[in-house]
C-alpha cells in the first residue's frame, strides 16, 4: 500500500503530512496558539522557549495571539504569492482545549479560503467540537492514538480532563480510548481527511519480539474506515525519559505489519508547534 493512493478524499492527495508526493511540494505552517492541554502523556514535555533549535512535537519558541497568528499567515502569503501551503494548529498543547485554535483557523479561512487548514489533536474533544471545526473551515485532522486497549493506554496516559472532571489511571485510559475512536468515526463521517499518528513505544504498544499492540490498533482503525496511519518513534521524555526508543529495525517491522492493514505515512519529521517549512 502507498500513501500516494488518495482514496475518495482529495485532501489526502494534497496535504504534505498525508501524501508523500505533496510532502515534497507543499509548504506547512503551524500556528502556536494552543498552550493548554487536557491530557498528560507519559512521554510529553511541552516547552515554550525562545532558544529552541530542534524539531520536537509540543515545542514552540512562543505562543501567538490570534491576531499575531493571522499576521504571520498574511506575511507568508505576501512573501510567496501563489505558492501553496497548509496552515494548521498542533500545540504546543491540545488545540481543541484552546478557544484560540478555532478563532485563528476561522480567521485564516476567512482571509485566505484557498489555503488548506488542519489541526493535530489527541482526540478527546474531537467529536464534541467537530461542528465548530467544520464551520471554521478545517478540512483535515491528525489524531494521535497510541492504544486500542485501555490496559495498554493506561501505561501511556497519566490523566485526562474532560467536561470539568479529572480522570486518572484505568478510568482515564478507558475514557481516552473511547473518545478517540468516537472522534475519528465522527470526523470521517463529516468528510474530513483523517490521519492517525501513533507513538511507537517498545514494551508498551510495541512488543519485545514483534510489532505488538500497534497491529491491533491498525486493525481497529481499518475497520473504522481510517485511511492512513503514521507510526512515529518515541522521543524519550517526561515519565518515559529513561525509556528507549524503537530501533530502526523494530520501527520498520512495525510499519510493515501495520501496512498489511492500513497505508502508512513514512515522512513525518516530528515538527514543532511553530514550524514554517517550504520545500526547496
Amino acid at each position: 500500500m502507498s500513501t500516494n493512493r488518495s482514496g475518495e478524499n482529495p485532501i489526502l492527495a494534497r496535504h504534505p503530512c498525508f501524501n508523500e508526493l505533496a510532502h515534497a511540494m507543499v509548504g506547512r505552517v503551524h500556528l502556536p496558539v494552543a498552550p493548554r492541554c487536557n491530557i498528560q502523556c507519559a512521554f510529553c514535555e511541552r516547552r515554550v522557549c525562545a532558544n529552541l533549535t530542534m524539531q520536537h512535537p509540543g515545542w514552540a519558541r512562543e505562543v501567538l495571539s490570534v491576531d499575531e497568528a493571522l499576521a504571520r499567515v498574511e506575511g507568508l502569503v505576501a512573501e510567496r504569492p501563489g505558492e501553496p501551503f497548509v496552515v494548521g494548529v498542533a500545540g504546543p498543547g491540545e488545540p481543541l482545549a484552546n478557544e484560540a485554535t478555532l478563532e485563528a483557523l476561522a480567521a485564516v479561512h476567512d482571509a485566505f479560503p484557498h489555503l488548506m487548514t488542519c489541526l493535530s489533536s489527541n482526540g478527546l474533544l474531537l467529536e464534541d467540537r467537530l461542528t465548530q471545526l467544520v464551520e471554521a473551515g478545517v478540512v483535515a485532522v491528525t489524531v494521535t492514538m497510541n492504544a486500542a486497549d485501555p490496559s495498554v493506554a493506561e501505561r501511556v496516559y497519566l490523566w485526562a480532563r474532560y467536561r470539568g472532571r479529572t480522570y486518572r489511571g484505568a478510568e482515564a485510559a478507558a475514557l481516552i480510548v473511547e473518545r478517540q475512536f468516537a472522534g475519528v468515526r465522527a470526523a470521517l463521517a463529516a468528510g474530513l481527511a483523517v490521519k492517525v499518528n501513533t507513538v511507537a513505544i517498545p514494551g508498551i504498544n510495541l512488543g519485545d519480539d514483534g510489532p505488538g499492540h500497534v497491529v491491533e490498533l491498525a486493525a481497529r482503525l481499518r475497520d473504522l474506515g481510517a485511511p492512513l496511519m503514521n507510526l512515529m518513534p518515541l522521543i524519550p521524555a517526561g515519565r518515559l525519559g529513561d525509556h528507549r526508543p524503537p530501533t530502526c529495525d523494530e520501527l520498520r517491522a512495525a510499519r510493515a505489519a501495520c501496512e498489511a492493514l492500513l497505508p502508512q505515512f513514512r515522512l513525518c519529521e516530528h515538527c514543532r508547534a511553530d514550524i514554517v517549512h517550504f520545500p526547496v
